[in-house]
């Protein structure tokens, strides 16, 4: 008789052997999942996002910037020749036929004038802009052009140069200067409106040369 090999399964220390290492295996898959519940649980319950402020942080203009809420107050000469508005508050100088407001770094300087015709681009730069040039300091030359505002046209000049030293500090700034000039019948009014280089003053700007307006 022919002895067939016997089938024997695998050993009984072997099986042992592999049932533990599933337990073990069961039993550390399911901590690691108690673990990623607890976590996500207090995750939850202890991280507090804090408050959002929602209200606005107070307006920081940088140096020789206008607000924007300033206000505007008429001014008119003695004369009546003309109004014009200007920034409330500001200090006034009066200089012969000119009159200046100043805050800080800004002025607004207001100055009548006669003369016989209306100035042009042409005039104003043959005539004007060398006097300005050899009177400015730090002169840099902008443009000249022609603007339309309420009142109607004006010739307007721009230049950069340097202020005056400050009477405390003695402290010069470059300041970027628009030079507006308005005529009727044989009267020149020049509205010349300096401040910074680099402010931004485009609106307050528009503001004070808009509001010109002759006596009727």
């Amino acid at each position: 008789m022919t002895a067939h090999p016997t089938a024997t399964g695998p050993r009984p220390e072997a099986r042992s052997l592999r049932r533990r290492g599933r337990r073990v295996g069961t039993t550390a898959a399911a901590l690691a999942a108690v673990c990623l519940m607890v976590a996500a649980c207090g995750g939850g319950s202890t991280s507090a996002t804090p408050p959002t402020s929602t209200s606005a942080a107070p307006e920081v203009n940088p140096a020789g910037d206008i607000p924007d809420d300033q206000a505007f107050v008429p001014y008119t000469p003695p004369a009546g020749l003309f109004t014009v508005s200007v920034p409330e508050g500001w200090a006034r100088s009066e200089d012969g036929a000119a009159t200046t407001f100043t805050d800080k770094l800004n002025s607004i300087r207001v100055e009548t004038v006669p003369r016989a015709s209306a100035p042009d681009v042409d005039t104003v730069t043959a005539e004007e802009l060398p006097q300005i040039s050899a009177t400015a300091q730090n002169y840099v030359a902008g443009q000249v052009s022609t603007v339309t505002r309420s009142a109607g046209d004006a010739v307007l000049i721009t230049y950069t140069a340097d202020s005056a030293p400050d009477p405390v500090t003695g402290k010069i700034v470059n300041d970027a200067v628009e030079r507006y000039e308005f005529w009727r019948a044989g009267q020149e009014v020049i509205l010349t409106l300096s401040g910074p280089t680099g402010a931004d003053n485009v609106d307050p700007w528009q503001i004070v040369t808009d509001s010109f307006t002759w006596a009727p």
